[in-house]
């Protein structure tokens, strides 16, 4: 037993004096004289044994009074050493999409949110942070209706990162018991769950609204396949959990519904649906599906806009046909001037400008390309053999300090392709191994701080930059290279051209840094907006001369289609969908020693935990006993 006062307990020293008292009579008693004393002394001696009794019971009567007072007034109680200690607790709401999904009860995360609000106690302070929002130190009816307005979104915190920030909202006093409550399905992508937090000394509770298994099917891409003058093929990649062998799936343009089809699973986990559009059309498109797992992955949003053509000049004398065949007409115009007979005007009309093996650049159009460079248009160098390094390094030193330092005549072969360098980012599925690399039979030794798309065999670089500045190293003539003949070619130059008038893609992820670029020419004070039925803010852009570049961080926050406007008139569409990791649906294991499996399971064991129970009122009612013991006592004992 445990004492709230324990220093009032120094009063049951008290109880002496009704010791004293009782045990040592002060009283003086007067002899009379009589004279027929036998009877007398039986009477005497009886009364003597009862006064004696009396006087005990009495004693005892008034020593259980003041021991039950003195132990009111101390409050004894009995408590677990955790209930006495003082403590801080942080909850961590999962809100991410994964957490919306139905069960037999309903929604997991509305239900969620309920049996919080219901178990936690209600003057409890407590810290409670999202993957989105926080409420710091505050009682459940502080945030009851803040926490019934909550809705899930795509942000995702792993587990290394919420245990960090739940780190942050604790006291650093010394003595406090620390709980971090997690409250999650748990997806493996989240990361190892960790035990505890030795540095903090910190339990970490892990709590799993559901174990039951979500049926959830999903749409996971779009891309556009075989496609000619005519019609464009729209294929939608799709994925489930559930064993239907069929699932109906609708092809929308706004909100009209223009294909509709089903995908066949067959007891596959993955299946590919394929739709047929008009070539021409302008397609605002949304594929769709209808489950009853996650609701966010059943529409995936798309656009189809007016093709625009990326402008492409080759300057040079040497014939460039091979430029021809990658520079198709259906997305960029190509044209070809020699030196002689170049329109400098026209330079900066163009998004790309190929310098094709010129061998000694006359400063007029080292100004003209640096202009051209500085007002958001790229160009590729490609040395002649026997090349001016004097000439190109008045060009190439402006970029990342790129200098051509020697010719080399030795046969070399390429070797490394660097997939990580934005000219081939999606191009290779996997690494590049069993590959017949080109050669060259001479080169140019090149130093440079720009980033190395194609390496040679000797770690040198063979096409270096990024930004819209590349230099290659060697000439691709025939009698130089078979590089021409090399399956690099088509993607190295086709991405260098269209990274020169970034178009909107066909879709974009939310999250993810995004940036394309628009060919308009802005007045003084204009700005592009972005809108839907539903949104419009102004993004993030940077002006040129010809073009307007747009960068999307933080904006958009919902999925769907967005018009991108200028002066209220509509420009390209762009759209935006959700990144499908939510409904991949594989869960890591709790720790064994995780003894609350449930949110109510957990408020009941701290209930428990934190129970004080207290007996002042029972000794109270005692010391009210002894009274009535010693009234009675007085009063029917003679």
């Amino acid at each position: 037993m445990q004492f709230k006062y324990p220093e009032i307990l120094w009063g049951l020293f008290l109880l002496l004096i009704p010791i004293i008292i009782h045990l040592f009579q002060l009283r003086r008693f007067k002899k009379t004289p009589f004279t027929n004393v036998k009877f007398l002394k039986q009477v005497v001696s009886e009364s003597r044994k009862s006064s004696t009794l009396k006087k005990w019971l009495l004693l005892l009567a008034r020593l259980g009074l003041l021991a039950a007072l003195v132990i009111a007034f101390a409050q004894p109680f009995l408590a677990n050493e955790s209930a006495l200690q003082e403590k801080e607790t942080v909850f961590y709401l999962d809100d991410s999409f994964s957490m919306n999904g139905q069960n037999e009860n309903g929604n997991i995360f509305k239900n969620s949110v309920q049996e919080f609000i219901k178990g936690i106690p209600k003057n409890q302070p407590f810290t409670l942070f999202t993957n989105k929002q926080v409420f710091k130190d505050v009682e459940i009816r502080d945030i009851q209706n803040e926490l019934l307005n909550l809705t899930v979104s795509s942000d995702q915190l792993a587990i290394a990162e919420i245990i960090l920030k739940g780190n942050t909202y604790f006291s650093t006093e010394a003595g406090v018991l620390k709980n971090l409550v997690l409250i999650s399905d748990f997806q493996q992508r989240m990361g190892d769950l960790q035990l505890n937090d030795t540095i903090n000394k910190i339990n970490i509770h892990y709590l799993k609204p559901s174990n039951s298994k979500i049926i959830n099917s999903s749409i996971d891409s779009v891309f556009i396949g075989d496609r000619n003058n005519e019609t464009i093929e729209v294929v939608a990649q799709l994925s489930t959990n559930s064993s239907e062998q069929t699932l109906p799936v609708s092809l929308f343009n706004g909100d009209e519904l223009i294909a509709k089809t089903a995908a066949k699973f067959d007891g596959i986990k993955n299946a590919e649906v394929r739709f047929t559009v008009n070539a021409k059309d302008v397609i605002l498109g949304k594929v769709a599906i209808f489950d009853t797992g996650l609701d966010y992955d059943n529409q995936f949003y798309f656009n189809i806009n007016e093709k625009l053509k990326i402008n492409v000049l080759v300057i040079g004398n040497t014939p460039g046909e091979f430029l021809n065949r990658i520079f198709l007409n259906n997305e960029f115009k190509i044209t070809s001037s020699t030196l002689e007979q170049l329109n400098y005007s026209t330079i900066d009309n163009q998004n790309l400008v190929i310098i094709n093996e010129i061998k000694q650049l006359p400063s007029s159009l080292i100004t003209a390309i640096n202009s051209f460079k500085t007002n958001g248009g790229s160009f590729i160098l490609i040395p002649g053999i026997d090349g001016d390094m004097t000439s190109y390094n008045q060009l190439s030193n402006t970029y990342s300090t790129t200098r051509y330092v020697n010719a080399v005549v030795s046969k070399m072969a390429i070797s490394t392709v660097k997939t990580e360098h934005s000219l081939f980012t999606n191009v290779f599925e996997k690494k590049v191994t069993n590959f017949q690399f080109p050669t060259v039979e001479e080169r140019y030794k090149m130093t440079t701080n720009a980033p190395v798309a194609i390496e040679f065999q000797t770690k040198e670089p063979f096409l270096i930059g990024t930004s819209g500045a590349y230099f290659f190293a060697a000439s691709l003539a025939n009698e130089n290279s078979n590089f021409k003949n090399s399956p690099l070619i088509v993607p190295t130059f086709y991405n260098m051209g269209l990274n020169s008038l970034k178009l909107p893609p066909l879709y974009a992820s939310l999250g993810k840094e995004v940036e394309i670029e628009v060919p308009i020419t802005l007045q003084q004070d204009d700005n592009i907006k972005i809108s839907n039925a539903k949104n419009e803010f102004i993004p993030q852009q940077r002006v040129f001369p010809k073009k307007v570049q747009l960068t999307f961080i933080e904006n958009p926050k919902e999925a769907g289609i967005y018009t991108i406007m200028h002066n209220e008139k509509m420009i390209r569409n762009i759209s935006f969908n959700d990144n499908r990791k939510e409904s991949e649906l594989i869960y890591s294991r709790l720790p064994e020693n995780n003894a609350n499996s449930s949110l109510s399971n957990f408020f009941l064991e701290s209930q428990k935990n934190n129970a004080i129970n207290e007996f002042w009122k029972w000794f109270a009612i005692l010391a009210l006993a002894f009274v009535l013991i010693e009234t009675l006592l007085q009063r029917f004992l003679k």
